[in-house]
């Protein structure tokens, strides 16, 4: 990874920390985008120590909101010629419905439209540059999902760890998708389940789960075993013209029937594309 750039989303803790500094310590100058100055200070120091001299950096921004991520994406594609890998990891669960600064409903905003709107304006600096990657970070959470076209925005029958479910779905969508369109450039795409791990997720989401989480991550993997797929599928040779497919311990499984779904993800991107553009 000596002297590749990578962007990071969620990479102030959990696997996404993990895996920036990781990468840090292989040679990659790391460009972070984060929500909190405090925390984002605090991962910058972290990857100064793990990958000295590399000029890591951060950018924040709100990733609920479709015009900042938009905004951020830009700013970052203006400061890097070139982005040899994006690790699309940023990702909430909320017990009770939200709403983004756009009026989506939070969970889909965070976990999958940022995925769209950030992958998409950074398009360009990714084909310029030979071998880019995208790494998603979806879930095995998707068993037992399907996407209600006619209800994205979950406004009935909301429950937070269901739509959660539904949001990983699209993370295999979209990749499935992305993979497609990308076909003949160069750029892969790929997406994995980190398993569940023991981080901050899930800590402020209300309600039952985050009641739960304290007693479930006693039977958690660490961070560090979770954000090991991140690292091999941002790095890996063995990968390096793998694109499309969906990653659970460094190997490629297959996903339920619904993240298998070719024409879903054709429409899901037809959708997001019609929602991004609105703004």
């Amino acid at each position: 990874m000596k002297d590749k750039v990578v962007v990071v989303t969620g990479g102030t803790s959990g696997i996404g920390q993990v895996a920036a500094e990781a990468l840090a310590g292989q040679g990659a100058r790391i460009v972070l985008v984060a929500r909190d100055q405090g925390r984002a200070d605090a991962a910058l120091g972290r990857l100064r120590a793990a990958g000295p001299g590399l000029a890591h950096g951060v950018h924040l921004a709100n990733l609920a909101s479709i015009a900042d991520t938009r905004r951020v994406a830009a700013q970052i594609a203006a400061a890097e010629p070139r982005i040899d890998v994006l690790i699309n990891n940023a990702g909430a669960l909320f017990n009770h419905r939200q709403l983004s600064p756009e009026g989506l409903e939070m969970t889909f905003a965070v976990n999958h439209m940022a995925y769209f709107v950030l992958t998409q304006g950074l398009r360009e600096r990714l084909v310029a540059t030979p071998g880019a990657r995208v790494v998603s970070t979806a879930s095995a959470a998707h068993q037992g999902a399907r996407l209600d076209f006619d209800d994205l925005q979950s406004a009935r029958n909301y429950r937070g760890f269901a739509v959660y479910g539904r949001s990983k779905l699209a993370n295999i969508l979209f990749t499935r998708e992305l993979s497609r369109r990308l076909e003949g450039t160069g750029v892969t795409a790929n997406c994995l389940h980190p398993g569940f791990v023991a981080t901050r997720f899930g800590d402020r989401s209300g309600g039952l789960v985050q009641a739960i989480m304290p007693l479930a991550k006693l039977f958690a993997v660490t961070p560090q075993q979770g954000g090991d797929t991140i690292i091999y599928l941002a790095s890996a040779p063995q990968v390096v013209t793998i694109s499309g497919l969906y990653f659970y311990k460094r190997q490629a499984i297959s996903p339920t029937r619904e993240g298998q779904d070719d024409a879903a993800a054709a429409r899901l991107w037809a959708e997001s594309e019609r929602l991004a553009g609105a703004v």
